[in-house]
């Protein structure tokens, strides 16, 4: 029985270190969206996007195999990650750069006004807390049962496991969405990078709803694979970092 505990705390440290991860993902695009809003609504938008979060994840916690089912939920998830992230990126990428574009781009931001941008924010949490508590229940089913008996639809051992992840990411994202309205003041560079990781995720649902076992376009067994965790996490690291020391930051550290 104590084998049985220790395999259980262990999984639990894992998933707190992928919550982690995952929250830091979430926080950063929370950061991004709330941008263009004078500092007292960016500082409500970002409160209000905690909260929303909070209610999504604690939501598709007892939902949890309504999301591991229904494969169009994680379709939806995962095509308006992708297209809030590729949109962004071909803007940035191809988009004009001269003075009035930029000054067209900011009235742009303005018109979206408050509510606007918390309803995309509730919509981009949505998504993230598909993520979150897929990633969560993978790693979970892998456990041995537990005498705990049966809850929200799984074991009650391995439901307290994805419990207790879900809570120390949010906790992460209440740290981290603040940290990251600050830097990206001096990296600019990292709201591209955000958009960036957005799209990544949204590869990562995608590729979870070709492996459903009601399309089979993937093997099931692929998502949770090591090799693909292998991949996810190592190009997600990559377009951190590149983003990190990209020159776009490094003259606005000099700049200051």
């Amino acid at each position: 029985m104590d084998s049985i505990w220790l395999e259980y705390a262990w999984a639990l440290l894992i998933l707190i270190g992928l919550e982690g991860l995952l929250s830091a993902d979430n926080a950063l695009v929370l950061a991004v969206i709330a941008k263009h809003l004078p500092d007292d609504q960016k500082k409500r938008a970002i409160n209000y996007g905690i909260i929303m979060a909070f209610v999504f994840r604690f939501a598709a916690l007892f939902a949890i195999s309504f999301i591991a089912n229904v494969w169009q939920i994680q379709a939806i998830g995962a095509a308006y990650l992708l297209y809030l992230g590729i949109n962004h990126i071909v803007k940035a990428r191809f988009g004009k750069k001269n003075e009035k574009n930029q000054e067209e781009t900011k009235k742009e931001a303005a018109g979206k006004g408050f509510w606007p941008t918390v309803g995309k924010i509730a919509i981009a949490d949505l998504a993230f807390a598909i993520d979150s508590i897929l990633a969560a229940v993978a790693l979970a089913l892998g456990l041995p049962d537990s005498p705990l008996g049966n809850f929200g639809g799984m074991d009650g051992g391995k439901f307290l496991v994805v419990l207790i992840g879900g809570i120390a990411g949010l906790v992460l994202i209440k740290f981290a969405a603040t940290w990251f309205v600050k830097l990206l003041s001096q990296r600019p560079a990292l709201e591209t990078t955000a958009y960036a990781i957005v799209a990544w995720v949204g590869v990562k649902l995608a590729v979870i709803t070709l492996a459903h076992e009601d399309i089979g376009v993937l093997e099931h067994h692929f998502p949770h694979s090591t090799a693909w965790t292998l991949i996810f996490y190592g190009v997600l690291v990559a377009i951190a970092l590149l983003g990190w020391f990209a020159p776009s930051n490094k003259k606005q550290v000099e700049k200051t």
